[in-house]
């Protein structure tokens, strides 16, 4: 049984802050836009449909902005971008959170399917991580990005195309802190494993996730509220001195490997036995 989660921020730990937190109706985009307001700070969510972000805000209140938008869409980002204009005259913080992909080998996936994986994952976060710093972050000489990798850090069977994805964004995080330091930008990539969301469970149901939490050295999932309070805390001045790096949230996964015992070796078609009589 997994204890919920207590912030150990104080309550005016990111007072002042205003954070944009892509994805944010559901799952880790929730429990980070939770952990920031929790903690203080103000925060813009964005997604593509309004009933979670209506149902966030709603948990929320008054310090929780909702933008319906589509981060694929370079319209909808700046139409997105004006709406927190007008509301804040800062941006201090972007998790970018949204992304997607889908389960299957790498033999079945398209290069229309690739592309579509990618544009979600590393083309609307490089995009929207430009816009908002030359917008914001740049000018004021201040800012924090966060990028949603994943966990084992490596090729991933059934998901080649998006840990292809998600490994790009590791690179971008530490390009970002080195190129943009200049300018006081700190840049993280979060590798997140097996944590309990209404997305894990799409790949498979609740059984799915209880499986590959056996793969796990401290054998459970994690939650959406660990890892947005971890990403709430490094934005923090306490947490200052990171960037350039990966922070890596799977209970051991990583360390200890995929596992799982590889697949059989399939024979060759020459080699099966002849059927014919």
């Amino acid at each position: 049984m997994v204890e919920a989660v207590r912030s150990p921020l104080a309550a005016d730990a990111l007072a002042g802050q205003v954070a944009l937190i892509t994805g944010g109706g559901t799952g880790i985009g929730r429990a980070t836009a939770r952990a920031f307001v929790g903690a203080g700070a103000s925060v813009v969510i964005c997604g593509r449909r309004p009933e979670p972000l209506d149902a966030t805000a709603r948990e929320l209140g008054d310090a929780c902005m909702v933008v319906t938008c589509d981060v694929r869409e370079e319209t909808g980002v700046a139409g997105l971008l004006d709406a927190v204009a007008t509301r804040h005259d800062r941006l201090d913080v972007l998790v970018n959170n949204a992304g997607g992909q889908f389960a299957a080998p790498m033999e079945a996936i398209s290069t229309k399917g690739l592309r579509a994986v990618h544009r979600l994952n590393i083309d609307a976060a490089w995009h929207l991580t430009q816009q908002v710093a030359t917008r914001w972050m740049i000018p004021q000489r201040h800012g924090f990005v966060v990028f949603l990798g994943f966990s084992p850090r490596r090729g991933i069977p059934s998901m080649i195309h998006s840990s292809m994805a998600r490994s790009a964004l590791e690179t971008l995080a530490s390009g970002i802190a080195l190129e943009w330091s200049r300018f006081g930008i700190r840049s993280v990539c979060i590798a997140a494993g097996i944590i309990q969301t209404e997305g894990m469970l799409r790949y498979g149901g609740q059984s799915v996730v209880d499986h590959a939490a056996t793969q796990v050295p401290l054998k459970r999932a994690g939650t959406a509220d660990e890892v947005g309070t971890t990403i709430a805390f490094l934005a923090t001045p306490a947490a200052g001195y990171i960037t350039g790096t990966t922070v890596v949230i799977d209970g051991g996964a990583d360390a200890w490997g995929l596992a799982e015992p590889p697949p059989d070796v399939e024979p060759a078609a020459s080699d099966l036995p002849d059927a014919t009589v």
